[in-house]
């Protein structure tokens, strides 16, 4: 009986010890934003006040233009995720893409509200700052929500809308990334506040990619290293609590010229919700890119922004 109690104990102390080692190898503290601006917010990265946050903001191309195109990333990105977008599309329009708040170099909500409408809001706010009547907006996912969200709030000024991979009907996911199932966990999502391991950030990234070797350590460090500013982790927590509130019915009013662009290989959001907005929205055309995931316009920039190009009459 002793020996067996000896054996119980040894164990114990051994998955303390692993447990502990695990903690440390994986413990992951705040970053503060001039920590994380060294390397994420180089020019032309500005950072403007906003609704009571700094917002983090990169607004190129030329002044003139009278309708900018807006971009808006979606849940636990950031505005690089457009760079392929904007490093084209600013040679002839002007292009503002921003971090959305509980993301990025943003950061969360005072009020703790990211609702849809809260979103709308925000987004209103930040063109209402830079002076800008009247825009196109492009967003994925979350941020395609919230872009056609505002399209219905505001059918004044959006001129017309692009819509990837966007979120807005009742979501039937095929894979669900590791990092969001997570975040909506409760006791985890609380541990997660102080360790991060990287690689659930790696598997979350495969996981919405088409082809998962597309993911690079570069695009790792950057989901990592934004996850990690002060105050990210809790907001996303709250963002998932939240969840993604919206009238879908609301979808079949829009009658602003609409491009939907989709990756067939979308496992979190599949390509049938692309056929529906196509079917929902009068004046819309979808693009299917076949061997693509759920960030098109990050994992084949080139080859997506053709499509927008296209939309938009730029030669």
């Amino acid at each position: 009986m002793k020996l067996v109690l000896r054996i119980l104990l040894v164990l114990l102390v051994a998955i303390g010890v692993f447990a502990l080692a695990g903690v440390l190898a994986t413990w992951a503290p705040d970053r503060s934003v001039k920590q994380l601006s060294e390397r994420w917010a180089l020019p032309p990265s500005s950072f403007l006040p906003v609704n009571g946050m700094q917002v983090h903001l990169r607004d190129e191309g030329p002044r003139e233009d009278p309708n900018p195109i807006v971009l808006l990333h979606g849940t636990s990105d950031s505005l690089h995720t457009w760079a392929g977008w904007s490093e084209d599309l600013r040679r002839q329009r002007r292009v503002i893409r921003f971090d959305l708040p509980a993301f990025g170099l943003t950061g969360p909500d005072p009020r703790n509200d990211y609702s849809i409408a809260a979103y709308v809001r925000f987004v209103t706010a930040v063109v209402d700052t830079l002076g800008v009547k009247s825009f196109v907006l492009a967003g994925n996912s979350l941020g395609g929500q919230i872009a056609w969200a505002t399209a219905v709030a505001h059918p004044e000024r959006v001129v017309s809308l692009v819509l990837v991979d966007a979120a807005g009907y009742p979501l039937q996911p095929q894979s669900v990334p590791i990092g969001f199932r997570v975040a909506r966990t409760p006791g985890l999502r609380k541990v997660m506040e102080f360790v991060l391991p990287r690689g659930v950030v790696q598997e979350s990234l495969r996981n919405v990619y088409g082809d998962p070797s597309k993911v690079t350590p570069e695009l790792v460090d950057r989901f990592y290293e934004l996850t990690l500013r002060q105050g990210n982790r809790a907001a996303l927590g709250s963002r998932m609590e939240q969840k993604l509130s919206g009238d879908e019915s609301q979808i079949k009013t829009l009658k602003v010229p609409t491009l939907i662009v989709w990756g067939a290989k979308d496992r979190l959001i599949p390509l049938e919700n692309g056929r529906r907005f196509a079917a929902d929205i009068r004046n819309s055309q979808l693009v299917v890119f076949d061997n693509l995931g759920h960030v098109p316009q990050e994992e084949d920039a080139q080859a997506t922004v053709k499509a927008v190009r296209q939309f938009l009459g730029l030669r």
